[in-house]
Parts: C-alpha cells; structure tokens; sequence
C-alpha cells in the first residue's frame, strides 16, 4: 500500500478517536544564492506545546520539552511552495520533513537579504481549515563583506555541555526566555552582521548537534535576545540503536559547514565556536579542506583548569595560522571584539555597548572590563 493511502488511513481513523491533533506546517529558516534557493520544513501533528515564560517551573518547562520530542510526524503529505508566481509540489519524507530548491525567475541580490515563500498542506487535509506557513531564506547581497558561521551551544547560549546533569537543567529544563546569552554576544554577532563600514548585511548561519525538535526554541531564544536572524542547521533525530551509536558530531557539523562554503564560492567565512568539545578540532580541518575561505577561526575559550586542552588548542593554532588563516581564543566577547576590530571586521564604536554586556553580566561596573 502507498505510503500516502496508509497515512490517510492513520489520520482518518485517529481523527475518528479523537487522538489526531491539528496539524501544522514549520518552515525553516534557509539560505540561497541568486541561481537557487533552498527550503526546508516539517510536517507535524501539534502535540499541545505552549508559549513559555520566563516564570515557568522546571516541571512547566519539562513538559513542554517532552511535548516538543513526542510530536507526530506526517510522513507522505503533499505540499505547495509558492514562490514568485512559481508552484512546486513537495512531499514529506519518513520523518515528516520537506525539502525543495528554487531558481527565481528575476534578481534577488538587490532586493533585501530574506526572501518569503508561501508553503501549504494540501494533504492530508486539515479540520481546521487552510494550514499554512512563511518559508524564508537568505540570499547573501553582492556587497556582502564576509560570511560567518557559529555554533550555538556554549558560544551564543549558556547550555554546560561538558556538565551533563547542568546541561540538562539548562537546556530541557529552561525555555527561550529563561536561557541567558552568552555575554556581549547579541551586541558583537550584530556588528559582525553590519560590517567594517556599518553598512554591510553580512550573513549569520548557525550550526549545531541539537535536534530539530528544537529549531522554535533556538529561533524564539535569538529573537529575544537580538541575535540576527539566520538559517539554523541541526540534526533529524533518528532513534534507532544503529543511528545512535553511529552519530558522529565532528561529521554532522562539518557536512552543514561545507555546503555552505560550496554555496558561496568567493566570500571568506569567519567560523566561531567554544572550546568544550570539538568546534576547534572541526574547523582546523575546514581550514585544510577550504585553503583560503577561512579568514578566521574564533574560540570561546571555556573557563575551566584543564592545561592538556590548552596545549591542544595551541597546536591547532599553529596548524591554521601555518595555513594562512587565524586562530583566535577568547576569553569574552571584548576579547573577541577587539581583535574584529583591527581586522575591519566590526567599527570600533560597537565596543563600549560589548563591555557593558559583558560587565552587566558579571554584577561589575563597565570600567572594570578594561585592561
């Protein structure tokens, strides 16, 4: 039996008792370039999840993250991507996601950085009316300075990743309004955005090992915490012992990184990340796979007495700067900052609002933050 006759089968008798919930059509943020676009979505069935609050308990907390795993996902359904007059039809794959790639029919370099796309579930069909959804997806301007390329975890957002039991009251416990930014980070990824002249629109990718059934918590938390908007790539989670013992970090990051370098041939890429697990060691081997995209490799160096991971770190270094890129760990984002600063990355009128970030951070007055 088709895999679409079965799924109408599943939702016409779960809809019967009365265990179906409404569907719902996410799209993803994605990027593009004037010969072609990418998009990328999921079809699910809305199992309850809740706007949150930063006053939510851990137990409020904790069970919307169990409603964000335990979605139903609609495999088989039928889709219509609407972009500039164009009609595609698509259909969602075992694990209810869509994927489908554009060539526009006039320019967009020159008409902003985020393009829309209407996307609609034509089936199953909906009890509840039109189910539809905006896909955007970036297309870099041709005046873009550099690209930038970040992970998430303990680089923009507080998570503990090498603290297991913190880890997990931080990242499935909290919510997008209660997970803290690391500091001064909103304020130096947006000048990094705006360029060395304050004009730029330079592009923001975020990379991470986190689940898809995370994507609304990582867009709600950067929104809030004035992130630039940017395509977020993550990882389809797939639960059997033979995925599970597979799953490889350093290759799922690197198999996003890449295709992002390919997409954009002429533009040099700054990639940033932390110290705690393996971010160096993967963009090391960027820098040897891509000689010459790379113009800079940024570490948040993770506070923690460990002199093996500092030596570690050092001949990594020596690896990329004899490769003709740089190598840069930081401590916070002053650090960070200052040095963007001298390369003509970032204006220099950015810095005072990075150190009172930092310093608001610490309890600690912003003249404390100099050297």
């Amino acid at each position: 039996m088709p895999i679409q006759s079965l799924n109408r089968f599943r939702d016409f008798a779960a809809r019967k008792i009365g265990l179906a919930g409404p569907l719902q059509v996410l799209a993803y943020r994605g990027y593009g370039s004037a010969d072609q676009l990418s998009f990328t979505g999921r079809v699910l069935r809305d199992d309850g999840l809740h706007p949150c609050d930063e006053d939510w308990s851990l137990w409020k907390n904790g069970l919307n993250m169990v409603r964000r795993f335990s979605h139903d996902e609609v495999s088989g359904a039928r889709l219509r991507l609407t972009f500039q007059g164009q009609t595609h039809e698509v259909e969602t794959d075992r694990q209810g996601f869509f994927r489908d790639r554009v060539r526009p029919q006039s320019s967009l370099t020159d008409h902003g950085l985020w393009h829309e796309a209407e996307v609609e579930l034509l089936e199953p069909q909906s009890d509840q009316g039109p189910v539809r959804a905006v896909a955007k997806v970036m297309v870099p301007r041709s005046q873009a300075q550099f690209g930038v390329i970040s992970d998430i975890d303990d680089t923009i957002v507080h998570t503990s990743a090498t603290d297991l039991l913190q880890m997990i009251r931080v990242a499935y416990l909290g919510n997008s309004q209660t997970r803290l930014p690391i500091p001064g980070i909103p304020p130096l990824y947006q000048a990094l955005q705006a360029g060395g002249d304050g004009q730029g629109e330079n592009p923001i990718f975020y990379v991470s090992s986190s689940a898809w059934n995370m994507y609304d918590l990582f867009e709600e938390f950067m929104d809030a915490r004035g992130l630039p908007a940017g395509p977020i790539s993550l990882v389809a989670l797939d639960l059997s012992l033979p995925n599970l013992f597979s799953f490889n970090h350093s290759d799922h990051k690197s198999d996003e990184i890449e295709p992002i370098l390919e997409k954009y041939p002429d533009l040099p890429f700054i990639l940033i990340g932390d110290s705690g697990q393996k971010d160096p060691e993967i963009y090391t081997q960027i820098v040897h796979d891509y000689p010459g995209r790379i113009a800079c490799i940024y570490i948040r160096n993770i506070p923690k007495e460990n002199p093996e991971r500092q030596q570690e770190l050092e001949a990594l270094a020596d690896q990329v700067r004899q490769a003709g890129s740089q190598f840069v760990t930081f401590k916070d984002a002053v650090d960070a900052a200052h040095h963007a600063v001298d390369q003509g990355w970032i204006q220099d009128q950015v810095i005072p609002e990075i150190e009172q970030a930092v310093a608001a951070a610490a309890h600690l007055p912003s003249s404390a933050t100099a050297d």
